[in-house]
């Protein structure tokens, strides 16, 4: 069976592109075999979106809200320099054993935070101000999230919010008990009305916004 036109793109991209690494494939063959939604990690573009950001901006400071398997935060800390600080948080306790498993094989765990529970307490407990923000969480919340580090965002800094295009569900109207797509759909209503941000949408996988604050 012949590939479709945006899958042949999608290989042609991946095969001219850096590798992900052998322990983000490993990472992610583990993540499919043994969890559920794996589809949620961000994988290899993503990734190394991820990392080249981290090269470009050079964030000493790095927030992630929504660890998963900490496929991106492994490519953000490869990306930030050696001094960086990365805190990354994860409401599912059920996780924290396939995480740490992770982290424990890389060279960088040392720039690592892991930070297990609801990321509405935990956030104001960190007392840092965050060059690069990484919103990868429920997507009920993003405005809460959104709106709980914004003061905490240096001047120049980058938040990048993932998935919000949302499978394309975002053209459509809800059912009322569909709240992610609802959340999704008042998150971006809502940044294209914030005048203290510049924004964009890139098309990738499931939506990333860049969000740079004034």
């Amino acid at each position: 069976m012949s590939l479709d036109k945006d899958e042949a793109i999608e290989n042609y991209i991946l095969s001219h592109i850096d590798e992900e690494g052998e322990l983000l494939k490993q990472l992610n063959r583990d993540a499919h075999v043994n969890l559920l939604k794996p589809r949620m990690l961000s994988g290899h573009l993503q990734g190394r979106m991820l990392k080249m950001f981290c090269r470009m901006i050079q964030p000493k400071y790095i927030l992630e809200i929504g660890t998963y398997t900490a496929y991106a935060t492994l490519c953000l800390a490869e990306g930030a320099t050696d001094d960086a600080e990365i805190h990354t948080l994860e409401v599912n306790d059920e996780l924290e054993d396939f995480i740490i498993k992770y982290l424990h094989k890389t060279k960088l765990k040392d720039k690592i935070h892991l930070h297990i529970g609801d990321a509405m307490e935990i956030i104001p407990k960190i007392d840092r101000t965050f060059d690069l923000v990484f919103i990868d969480a429920n997507k009920r919340h993003y405005i809460e999230y959104y709106n709980l580090i914004f003061d905490n965002v240096r001047p120049g800094g980058l938040i990048i919010a993932d998935n919000t295009l949302w499978d394309g569900h975002v053209l459509e109207t809800p059912k009322p008990s569909d709240k992610q797509t609802i959340g999704i759909q008042q998150f971006n209503d809502m940044l294209a009305k914030d005048d203290r941000v510049e924004k964009v949408i890139l098309p990738v996988r499931d939506g990333l916004t860049l969000i740079w604050k004034k």
